[in-house]
């Protein structure tokens, strides 16, 4: 029933889900559904938890705590983008699962040993999930690299209008035109996502080495 969910969500978006149409999508009676879920809401529950299956919480204690920290988003952010829909519901569920709970439970004891206090924690790490759904879910606007496929013409009249802009007063778009209207390979932008969110975790650390 989840996996239908999160296979429509990612279809149609998360609007057209509802216990009556994966009832249908399932050759199933809505009542027959209502054994497992009370409603809607407790149907987005369910997928937002699903986003988390494929997440590894252990973490080797040997690890320098931003390593581990790097492990451990790495691990979510997979997982994450095998349903970018369900990823977007992290935002907006509360998510109480036990897989959850572990990975909360890893996530702020590596926050810990980087001297970060419970509160100062709880924000990154609500800000850290919430990157992570953005990156699966490419809601950043990022437009993927792709060589061959039908936006290529577009792309190219992208960087025909950067390059014609006025060089004196946009040189900065003019000389990185062929870099914004390529794009990015996907994997290479989940890659740079993931280390400016680790390295943003590693600078705002406190210096004196213990929780503030």
């Amino acid at each position: 029933m989840i996996a239908a969910a999160n296979d429509l969500a990612d279809a149609e978006g998360v609007a057209a889900v509802t216990v009556r149409r994966i009832a249908t999508e399932l050759q199933v009676t809505p009542m027959a559904l209502y054994w497992h879920v009370r409603g809607k809401d407790e149907l987005l529950d369910g997928m937002a938890g699903s986003a988390l299956d494929r997440v590894d919480p252990v973490v080797d204690p040997a690890l320098p705590w931003p390593d581990g920290i790097r492990s451990l988003l790495g691990s979510m952010l997979r997982s994450l983008c095998h349903s970018p829909a369900a990823a977007a519901l992290l935002s907006t569920r509360t998510v109480t699962s036990q897989r959850s709970l572990e990975i909360t439970e890893s996530l702020l004891e590596l926050l810990r040993r980087g001297g970060f206090g419970p509160g100062p924690a709880t924000q990154i790490a609500r800000h850290a999930v919430a990157s992570l759904a953005a990156l699966a879910g490419g809601s950043s606007g990022v437009v993927v690299r792709e060589p061959d496929g039908p936006a290529a013409p577009e792309r190219r009249r992208a960087r025909e209008r950067l390059e014609a802009l006025p060089a004196q007063r946009y040189p900065r778009l003019v000389e990185a035109a062929g870099p914004l209207s390529e794009g990015i390979e996907r994997e290479e932008y989940l890659a740079l996502g993931l280390e400016l969110l680790v390295a943003g975790i590693v600078a705002t650390a406190p210096r004196g080495g213990g929780p503030s």
